[in-house]
């Protein structure tokens, strides 16, 4: 059973780590490229400010986003923000969201996220806590896979593991962390099963493709996975 007040503490502790390295940036590091493509740490930061309101509305019963073409745009608005902009935009967000986390509510309904995907409203904080520890990554400010969490990557892991399983054009792939730790994920394409071994951060680099999977162990063709 989801602890979502677990989660939402965990989310409170990973958006202080951000907010501390970040705060150690400048105006001119935030406009240089993330590792997204595409997006300066610029439009990392504007896409985390606005993606912890737009789980507000999922959480209120509203649509996260009011269309894909609003979400894109005011994260390309907000991009070029200053520093202290950003972070005081982060730390407002992100109160509003705990503020709607900490009401009484039944965690067990049914909210719908982005492109008709629906989930648990005990399930959002684990969701943002995963936009919080990955684009703390995509910064590329010093924080790496290895040094997420390990409650947060084995949980990670396992989300992503059944998010692909089923899927047709992935085939039935077994995954290992070589300590005894396995998953199961696709099934849906054609072919011999594939064995991927690899260290539980190389293993969520490649299903969160933040990694090529190059430091992985295959027995065959490494599959390759939808976008998320």
């Amino acid at each position: 059973m989801i602890d979502h007040a677990h989660d939402l503490a965990c989310v409170r502790d990973a958006t202080e780590r951000l907010l501390d390295a970040v705060a150690k940036l400048d105006n001119a590091s935030l406009a240089e490229p993330s590792r997204l493509p595409g997006w300066s740490r610029g439009h990392v930061l504007a896409h985390l400010a606005r993606n912890a309101d737009a789980l507000v509305n999922v959480l209120e019963g509203r649509p996260m986003y009011p269309s894909a073409e609003a979400r894109d745009a005011d994260i390309e608005r907000d991009a070029p923000r200053a520093l202290d902009t950003q972070l005081a935009d982060l730390r407002e967000s992100m109160a509003r969201f705990q503020a709607v986390g900490d009401m009484p509510a039944d965690w067990s309904r049914t909210v719908e996220l982005r492109n008709g995907v629906t989930d648990s409203a005990s399930g959002v904080p684990f969701r943002r806590w995963a936009e919080v520890e990955l684009h703390h990554v995509d910064l590329g400010i010093g924080y790496e896979l290895e040094q997420l969490p390990a409650e947060f990557t084995e949980r990670e892991i396992d989300f992503l593991a059944r998010r692909f399983a089923g899927h047709e054009e992935v085939a039935s792939t077994g995954l290992s962390a070589g300590d005894g730790r396995v998953w199961t994920t696709g099934g849906g394409a054609q072919g011999a099963p594939v064995a991927v071994e690899g260290t539980p951060a190389d293993l969520l680099g490649w299903l969160a493709g933040r990694r090529d999977g190059s430091g992985l162990t295959v027995n065959g063709a490494l599959p390759k996975l939808p976008a998320l």
